[in-house]
């Protein structure tokens, strides 16, 4: 008879394999690290999205908002208008596509309405801040400092609060009741809103109404105009205009045969809206090639699709009548890099208009800072420090008023980081942002480990319907997609705690501290063979220098 022997690991002694004290061994040392996964870094309003995916993959549908909204007030309005740089930088496109971030923020955004999860206010320190100013950066600085304890009041010059999230966004791209219903829940922490009320004296104001510092909120209300030489019988607007009057509901300017000049996103809502608005025809005329111009290409491309047509290196020369000269325009080296638009070539062509509508660009409307002349105004801005304070002691200005990039997300980031600075600064305090950690790339990981995932698409108005009306052209997720979204998040640069380090160890150097503890290295037993920094998905494992 055969005798069977156990292997002679078995035969040992329980913790006899670790009598021998390995870690002298080592020259590197592995440690587990939490880098910052790329995503989170170009989100400019600054939001934690890895972590509220996670919470959104496990169906934790209240923590993932109460997560997102730490940092942004707007989740169902920034799922909708939000043009998604995080999306451009994550990881996942490297090898299929990207996550779809923005659809899952919009259903996250979407169960906080159904539901009527609400905002809490900090407690009362007392202090009062005036905001001028109702939309998303004065609106994001009034939540964020409510949260922080601060009594806040907004003046706002139009009849509903919302800025350009109102008077520049149609309705097909963002349903008033949304943003009415977001707004409104900001307004039930206790923040007062003051409509149909200029300021034009912010010292006075701020004195008349015993107030300890001021955020200077006014966006850039006021619209580039151009000159043209000619005779032109016919209305010449600015999509500002235009599209602050289709949302009072005042007469229709957009009749006949529409010419819209400018080749932004701005340009495309006008052309889009005055589809939507009967027009007989639109043409675009942009100085740039399709591939340059600063509308995104979702923009354009839903734009040609409901009817417009696009004039690329074409500038108006002159309107004579109805008539409308163009000079066709070359590319050149520095046009191909963005960095300059067409060259003039001379040759010109004519094409009929009803009315044209100019969408070059808004610029600061500065009447109510006359009055405080340390508020400095320099290219159409107002000049802050990296605190976001102004000449004036315990005034500050943020969003699209000062030198920045002009998204509602921006404004957004600007409304938590002004809140902060405020604070810290009415505390006597110089606000002191955290530091970042490092960027997560896809070197750092180990890609193979995730199984390929198609992206889920969001239901989309086909073009012939959203021709006649202000119907929302994107549909929302249901719970399984946004789930399934979630989940092809890469948790990029943090620990899900897949036991691939702890199973693939083979000096059983690593402890498990169990469910969401992570793990722990067992130093005298490890050899530094980098075994579990190669073969962690996420890039959750650095090695280091031993110190000796």
């Amino acid at each position: 008879m055969t005798v069977q022997h156990k292997p002679f690991a078995i035969t040992l002694d329980v913790g006899s394999s670790h009598l021998n004290k390995t870690g002298s061994w080592r020259s590197m040392r592995p440690v587990y690290v939490d880098r910052l996964p790329p995503c989170n870094k170009a989100c400019p309003s600054g939001e934690n999205i890895q972590g509220w995916l996670s919470l959104a993959e496990e169906k934790d549908y209240q923590g993932a908002w109460r997560l997102l909204t730490r940092d942004n007030p707007f989740p169902a309005v920034m799922g909708r208008v939000c043009y998604h740089p995080c999306e451009n930088t994550c990881n996942r496109g490297q090898l299929d596509v990207p996550v779809g971030i923005n659809s899952v923020e919009r259903f996250i955004g979407e169960q906080g309405l159904t539901h009527n999860w609400q905002f809490h206010a900090g407690e009362d320190t007392g202090k009062k801040v005036m905001v001028i100013g109702a939309g998303p950066a004065g609106l994001a600085a009034a939540y964020h400092l409510r949260r922080l304890g601060h009594q806040v009041t907004i003046f706002d010059a139009a009849e509903k609060p919302g800025g350009m999230m109102r008077y520049g966004i149609p309705k097909y791209r963002l349903p008033r009741e949304k943003l009415n219903a977001e707004i409104y829940r900001i307004e039930q922490m206790g923040v007062t809103l003051v409509l149909n009320h200029a300021i034009d004296n912010i010292e006075r104001s701020q004195q008349e109404g015993n107030f300890d510092a001021v955020v200077v909120a006014i966006g850039a209300q006021k619209s580039t105009h151009i000159d043209f030489s000619g005779q032109s019988s016919i209305p010449i607007l600015d999509a500002l205009s235009v599209l602050r009057a289709i949302e009072m509901e005042k007469r229709n300017p957009l009749i006949g045969r529409v010419v819209v000049y400018g080749g932004g996103n701005s340009a495309m809502d006008v052309a889009r809206t005055a589809i939507r608005m009967g027009a007989q025809d639109v043409t675009v005329i942009s100085r740039q090639e399709e591939a340059h111009m600063s509308a995104h290409p979702f923009e354009i491309k839903e734009a040609l699709e409901e009817g417009a047509q696009l004039l690329c290196l074409r500038a108006i020369t002159e309107i004579n009548g109805q008539v409308i000269t163009l000079e066709r325009l070359k590319t050149s080296e520095e046009h191909h890099s963005g960095h300059s638009h067409g060259v003039a070539t001379g040759e010109l062509e004519t094409i009929s208009a009803d009315v044209v509508v100019l969408a070059i660009g808004q610029v600061l409307n500065d009447d109510c800072l006359s009055a405080t002349p340390k508020i400095v105004v320099k290219n159409h801005t107002i000049e802050v420090n990296n605190m976001m304070q102004t000449g004036q002691d315990g005034i500050f200005a943020i969003g699209d008023a000062v030198p920045s990039q002009r998204s509602v997300t921006t404004a957004l980031g600007h409304g938590k980081k002004v809140a902060r600075a405020i604070h810290a600064w009415l505390n006597g305090k110089t606000y002191q942002p955290a530091p970042q950690n490092e960027v997560v790339t896809l070197d750092k990981m180990e890609p193979w480990y995730y199984s390929d995932a198609p992206r889920t698409v969001q239901p989309h108005l086909e073009s012939m319907r959203r021709k006649n009306g202000f119907a929302e052209v994107l549909g929302d997720l249901d719970q399984d997609h946004a789930t399934y979204e979630a989940r092809r998040c890469m948790s990029c640069g943090n620990c899900f705690e897949c036991d691939n380090c702890y199973g693939i160890c083979p000096d059983n150097a690593i402890t498990k501290l169990g469910s969401g503890k992570g793990f722990e290295f067992k130093y005298d037993y490890c050899k530094g063979c980098g075994m579990c920094e190669a073969e962690c998905p996420c890039g959750a494992i650095a090695m280091v220098t031993e110190d000796i």
